[in-house]
């Protein structure tokens, strides 16, 4: 080939390049007028409530409101420790961040002190849907610096759930509502003495469960004695009260001295909570069992392990404080919110998309779905919602909710209880030296200006 021939192929292969080049910019520019906004949430596969819910038409009807919106559904499988992991790693840059993610309300405080979440305050300041959020559920989305970082989506409350069938046979009262501590032991007692081939009173106390201990069993009984984790005043950690040292008591009396509680390897399993509320209590294995209202999800005609009328066979007893004392129940209460990420670029069509999600119609559809709790104080008006299986129960409960300390040091600490509280109900630790290496754990990860003694 000649110079000559060389330099006019060349200048034609360039030409044909950028025209190549300038046609795939129009085209990007073209779908660039639409904005992509992505949205992340752990999901457990195929099968899980969120997905199912996405894979209605509610996308399609946001999508059709908002014609320069596009949303891009990315769920994570993942346990729940990974998912929150992975969600962190996104969050960290620009160019993995999504724009809206599902805050579990315990790691929200956490994530919003490192900066991977956005405050809304000035977002819910002019969003009327902001009035109808039950009050109470703001506290879980609202961080140690006293901003906003999330909607509520989702709640749960905790209780008792208890066989009405077993308790028949035992000779106990159906309704059942301990009004104490020591009346939950007692029908456990009653239960083993009665009843011998079931299992009196299931706690999660395997570490394996992780978070489910901490919440549904130490700090369900810490609460209900006036005593807390955490100091709002002088934001210490408490590391030793009257109400901690009763508190891994009563775990010690259960598991070691009444032996009221499961088999080790029930409760010591990562799957505890499946095997006692999908196998145990609807095959008549279990009395009692101290957990969340999400339980009733697994009994219903499209759940796990459905139970036929489940409420002339399961009840739902709100969990008593010790003695009895004000306000007379306790629950704690989490769930998860959507948030949007502080590095994402489409803040305001992440908004929009948050606000649509949170309208009365679709909150109460996607509840109906997954059988959380709703967050929004007319989700009560919606019959099909609140007629539900245990629902007005575990409504009502949210009245005497708790919540986990806003801090950023709370999911280290929460490794803590969760140790000391397994080597408690495997007779490994009485509940004095219980106290003794909760303090020694804590002040580890904490610091030892930031802990108290009460």
């Amino acid at each position: 080939m000649t110079k000559r021939k060389f330099v006019w192929f060349a200048a034609v292969l360039i030409g044909v390049l950028m025209l190549s080049t300038s046609c795939s910019s129009a085209s990007n520019s073209k779908e660039g007028d639409k904005k992509t906004v992505t949205v992340v949430f752990r999901s457990a596969g195929s099968e899980d409530p969120l997905m199912k819910y996405f894979d209605s038409d509610v996308l399609e009807e946001f999508e059709k409101e908002h014609s320069d919106i596009d949303v891009k559904i990315t769920p994570i499988t993942a346990s729940e420790g990974d998912y929150f992991s992975k969600v962190a790693l996104q969050m960290k840059s620009s160019s993995t961040a999504p724009d809206v993610v599902a805050e579990d309300t315990f790691m929200l405080n956490s994530d919003a002190n490192a900066g991977y979440l956005a405050s809304i305050d000035d977002l819910v300041s002019k969003w009327d849907g902001w009035e109808q959020i039950i009050d109470n559920l703001k506290t879980g989305v609202t961080a140690e610096d006293g901003k906003v970082y999330g909607v509520p989506a989702t709640s749960d409350s905790r209780g008792l759930w208890y066989n009405k069938e077993i308790f028949k046979k035992a000779g106990l009262p159906v309704p059942w509502q301990p009004k104490n501590w020591e009346d939950i032991l007692a029908a456990a007692r009653t239960v083993k003495n009665k009843v011998p081939d079931v299992n009196p009173l299931l706690m999660q106390v395997g570490r394996a469960n992780g978070e489910a201990v901490s919440m549904q069993t130490l700090e369900m009984l810490l609460y209900g004695t006036g005593d807390t984790l955490y100091n709002e005043q002088s934001k210490k950690w408490v590391v030793d009260s009257k109400g901690l040292q009763d508190s891994f008591a009563f775990i010690d009396q259960v598991f070691n001295k009444d032996k009221v509680g499961p088999e080790l390897s029930v409760v010591m399993s990562g799957q505890s909570g499946n095997i006692a509320f999908e196998k145990l209590m609807p095959e008549g294995k279990l009395a009692i069992g101290l957990d969340g209202s999400w339980n009733a999800g697994r009994w219903t005609e499209n759940g796990p392990a459905p139970i036929e009328n489940v409420e002339e066979k399961i009840g739902f007893a709100p969990m008593p404080t010790q003695n009895g004392q004000e306000p007379g129940t306790i629950t704690m209460s989490g769930g998860w919110a959507w948030s949007i990420s502080e590095k994402s670029d489409l803040k305001e069509e992440a908004w929009e998309f948050i606000q649509f999600l949170m309208e009365k119609e679709n909150s109460v559809n996607r509840t109906l779905q997954d059988g959380n709790l709703n967050t929004r104080k007319d989700a009560v008006e919606v019959e099909e919602y609140i007629n539900r299986p245990f629902a007005k129960e575990a409504q009502e409960y949210l009245k005497a909710a708790q919540f986990r300390p806003a801090n950023d040091k709370y999911p280290a600490v929460s490794t803590q209880i969760q140790t000391v509280v397994e080597a408690v109900a495997t007779g490994k630790l009485t509940p004095e030296k219980a106290v003794q290496q909760y303090k020694s754990g804590v002040e580890r990860v904490v610091g030892k200006e930031n802990i108290e003694v009460k």
